[in-house]
């Protein structure tokens, strides 16, 4: 059985749902000029316009009309801005994957009212109790959304793979579309689990697997640990681990399968945006290798570090201090765009994925995805993409950057907000954590210093502090909340006694 998110709060860890809005409120007044919050009019006159244009179809129109397929989406239960849709099928020689991608440029003029706007906003941002869209939802939600029994114009990625799962065939057009079923995680795992499901989903499960086991052949890695999740229950909402099901894992290699089809297409014909990774550092790579030995799982010479990461759970207090150093192995990701062969970078493989690859399948989501649709489908038709399209290839990276940055500190931010507020009900009590860093102390300089500290990951409920004590990297500890200052947005901790002495 795949490992089940668990609940990790008692009733008295319940937050109040209005009282998490009130303080997502008060942080967006905060962060107010950083982050747009509301379209302008002119925008939302564009997006209602947008809404209603119909996407030619028939013999004289270059758009396929795929809606007698029975695609399927696979999302979050909740989930209402879908970017993509599959139809999987098994042929003689291997398997055909049609991915459907929803097409935001039919709806999204280039340097349009629409476009400015996605690219002050980079992205959908989502905080613990709101969405805040890239898109207006008229579109994003509705009639851009690859919903269930709606047609809708879509650019369609026809994948040939080899009984192995490699590529061995690619293909896009702009097409019309019809989901037949919106699919959740959850419920497709739990039919799964029981032997039973979708037909495609089971197949989506043999062509993941496959496809994992090519990305371990390549050399590919990913962290495998769980993600904090808000949930709300009963009216208020509660924090909680949660780890991916094993059919995301495999929805995932689709994702990741076709960025790679982008970004070989993009490479051959000497124009796109690949999202790219530098190598691990030798230092950085040497120092895990010591700490690995250090803590008793030690990592061969011979075995690379994704099938290193890939050996490690989460659950294990060891493993999990390794899990949060390996992201010193993941650093430096960025874009690189290129209008011509000889600005092609001269490493163009992102080193987690082990291989070239590009964002192409979330346009709904990322403004970049957008860009990268369109100059693929002009790479497939045999076609030069516009000139405005390569002048915009030249600054999306750097809208995503500083986006992303923004984003990030915001989300940060509202999540340290939920933790202060879910801790406060524990005030005074002692948990055990274990420890996923140390810090020594520093001499003091200009009259300041620090004292040795180590920061610490609580399993229960699931948070992580920085504690003024001394303990080894894989430690079990124990710590004392000492206060909770809801405000301030901080929560100290403490060693508990006779700990780190």
């Amino acid at each position: 059985m795949p490992h089940r998110p668990l609940s990790l709060h008692a009733p008295r860890g319940s937050i109040a749902a209005d009282e998490l809005r009130e303080g997502i409120d008060a942080l967006l007044v905060e962060h107010e000029g950083e982050v747009p919050l509301r379209f302008p009019a002119e925008v939302l006159a564009a997006a209602e316009e947008a809404a209603a244009r119909t996407a030619p179809s028939g013999p004289r129109s270059d758009r396929t009309d795929r809606t007698a397929v029975p695609f399927v989406t696979l999302d979050p239960a909740d989930s209402t801005d879908l970017d993509q849709a599959m139809h999987l099928e098994r042929t003689e020689d291997g398997y055909r994957v049609l991915y459907a991608i929803a097409d935001v440029p039919f709806f999204v003029d280039l340097d349009g009212p629409l476009d400015a706007e996605a690219r002050r906003r980079g992205q959908t941002l989502y905080l613990p109790d709101r969405r805040i869209p890239l898109h207006p939802e008229m579109l994003s939600d509705s009639v851009a959304s690859l919903l269930p029994e709606q047609t809708t114009p879509a650019f369609v990625w026809v994948l040939d793979l080899d009984q192995d799962g490699a590529m061995r065939g690619i293909d896009l057009e702009r097409a019309l579309v019809r989901s037949v079923q919106k699919l959740a995680y959850d419920a497709v795992q739990e039919e799964l689990d029981r032997g039973e499901g979708h037909p495609m989903m089971r197949l989506l499960q043999e062509i993941g697997a496959l496809r994992i086991a090519l990305e371990a052949q390549r050399g590919g890695a990913s962290l495998n640990v769980p993600e904090q999740e808000v949930v709300a229950e009963n009216g208020g909402v509660r924090l909680q681990w949660r780890h991916p099901h094993p059919i995301e894992d495999a929805n995932a290699q689709i994702s990741l399968m076709t960025g790679m089809a982008a970004a070989q297409l993009m490479l051959e014909h000497g124009a796109g945006i690949l999202r790219t990774m530098p190598p691990a550092e030798q230092t950085a790579v040497d120092r895990f290798r010591r700490q690995s030995e250090a803590l008793g799982h030690p990592w061969p010479e011979q075995q690379s570090y994704g099938e290193h990461l890939r050996s490690l759970d989460w659950r294990d207090p060891v493993h999990l201090a390794l899990l949060n150093q390996a992201t010193s192995l993941f650093r430096g990701a960025s874009y690189a765009a290129f209008t011509t062969a000889s600005e092609v970078p001269e490493d163009p493989v992102q080193a987690a994925i082990a291989a070239p690859y590009a964002h192409a399948t979330a346009p709904l989501r990322r403004l970049v995805d957008r860009f990268v649709l369109l100059v693929c489908h002009a790479h497939v038709r045999g076609e030069a993409p516009r000139p405005p399209l390569l002048e915009a290839l030249r600054v999306i990276p750097e809208a995503m950057q500083a986006t992303a940055a923004q984003a990030g500190g915001l989300e940060r931010a509202a999540l340290e907000l939920v933790e202060v507020a879910a801790l406060a009900a524990w005030e005074g009590e002692i948990f055990e954590a274990t420890v996923i860093e140390r810090r020594e102390a520093s001499e003091p300089e200009n009259g300041s210093g620090s004292p040795t500290r180590v920061e610490v990951q609580l399993i229960e409920p699931p948070v992580t502090a920085w504690v003024e004590m001394d303990a080894a990297a894989g430690e079990v500890v124990r710590v004392r909340l000492a206060s909770v200052e809801r405000e301030a947005r901080r929560a100290e901790f403490v060693a508990a006694e006779g700990e780190g002495s």
